[in-house]
């Protein structure tokens, strides 16, 4: 590929990452959660925000107490732009991205008061207690959410539209979206996420509030501040196979791998580490191992795997941006997370899964995937700065 058709389908500048900030059920802060996906040790527990003596299933990676996600947003954006040393004049100049399912008030206010607490308003009012400029965007595409709002926000900067844009995103475990997972026997009926092995039963929900700050490398550098990785290339793709079933070969899911490669001009080979959507499904997981084949070729026998649901949970549309962060932090530690939970091989998932602590490794690149119901498909290629 050529320069000039790269630049065309990215832009001119690199975009970094400069500043992030987590919650999760491990705690708060990237090297709880870090920790517990190098050790594969997972977060799930009983329930104990609400009540869940009625479902099939009662785990859930969640925090302790409970937190407001209005109140984490505002922390994790805030702590992200001080990570990332943002002035409030910056801030001010700087639109927001935010990925949610929604004002949780939303389904319980009279209905001439929802416009106000539809997921647009709910974005802007986060933007507006953060000291971020109005243009602020809304994302509520299940778990590729964030994903689809970390490639926008790096489309746009690597244009030059913005200098830098703050993408965050939060989905804390409650009871609505827990009893619809439980109600269509999503949920893994023995507790544990086991992603692409042989006896895994389905997903478990998980808590997730995370910010970062996507930013023009020339901007960073002019400022001085320290770049946690390179947003090296994004890619997205829709199959439309069916409203929640995966299409099985993977196709779609390996369009958007390929895209973010061209993007980032690497080759398959130069793939260090894939934090794999793996949601502990039957179905997807197998689609997914079929997607890295197809996209990958000869390298995904041999690139190392994990899904680091298997130890945070599903966090919905916060997933991807989870997943983002720990994987920018495994690169970064120079060591890959463990694909927890896992019982023995599975014949449809032939994949060169992490099964125990890693050694050290010298990786600089590593793609992080998200899928999502009704055929979307979001992958992330991050480098080393």
């Amino acid at each position: 590929m050529t320069d000039t058709v790269s630049t065309a389908r990215r832009g001119p500048r690199s975009v970094v990452v400069t500043g992030a900030a987590v919650l999760s059920a491990l705690g708060r802060g990237v090297e709880p959660l870090l920790t517990a996906a190098l050790d594969g040790t997972p977060a799930f527990a009983p329930v104990q925000r609400f009540d869940v003596s009625g479902r099939r299933v009662g785990r859930a990676a969640a925090h302790p107490g409970s937190p407001v996600l209005a109140d984490e947003l505002d922390r994790a954006v805030g702590e992200a732009c001080d990570r990332a040393g943002l002035s409030a004049a910056q801030r001010a100049d700087c639109p927001l991205h935010l990925a949610v399912h929604g004002d949780p008030a939303l389904a319980r206010v009279p209905a001439p008061d929802r416009p106000a607490h539809g997921a647009d308003a709910f974005a802007e009012a986060v933007a507006r207690r953060a000291g971020l400029s109005g243009g602020s965007r809304a994302y509520t595409s299940a778990c590729v959410a964030s994903g689809t709002a970390v490639a926008d926000a790096a489309s746009a900067v690597a244009r030059g539209q913005a200098d830098r844009i703050v993408v965050a995103a939060g989905y804390l475990v409650e009871a609505d979206q827990f009893a619809v997972f439980d109600a269509g026997r999503a949920l893994a009926r023995d507790g544990q996420v086991r992603p692409f092995s042989s006896g895994r039963t389905g997903l478990l929900l998980g808590d997730g509030v995370v910010a970062v700050v996507v930013e023009a490398a020339s901007a960073a550098r002019a400022r001085r501040a320290n770049a946690l990785a390179v947003l090296a290339g994004w890619g997205r793709a829709g199959d439309a196979y069916h409203v929640c079933r995966p299409r099985p070969d993977g196709a779609g899911l390996a369009r958007a791998i390929t895209d973010a490669l061209h993007r980032g001009r690497v080759g398959p080979e130069r793939i260090g580490y894939v934090n794999a959507h793996g949601s502990g499904t039957p179905i997807g997981d197998t689609a997914e191992a079929a997607a890295l084949h197809r996209a990958l070729g000869e390298s995904a026998a041999t690139v190392p795997v994990s899904s680091t649901k298997s130890v945070h949970g599903q966090a919905l549309e916060a997933g991807a941006l989870l997943e983002l962060v720990v994987t920018i932090a495994a690169l970064r530690a120079g060591r890959l997370p463990v694909n927890a939970g896992y019982l023995g091989a599975d014949q449809t998932c032939p994949l060169n899964l992490v099964l125990g602590r890693a050694a050290a490794t010298g990786t600089d690149h590593a793609l992080s995937l998200s899928t999502a119901f009704g055929g979307a498909n979001t992958a992330l290629l991050v480098g080393t700065p």
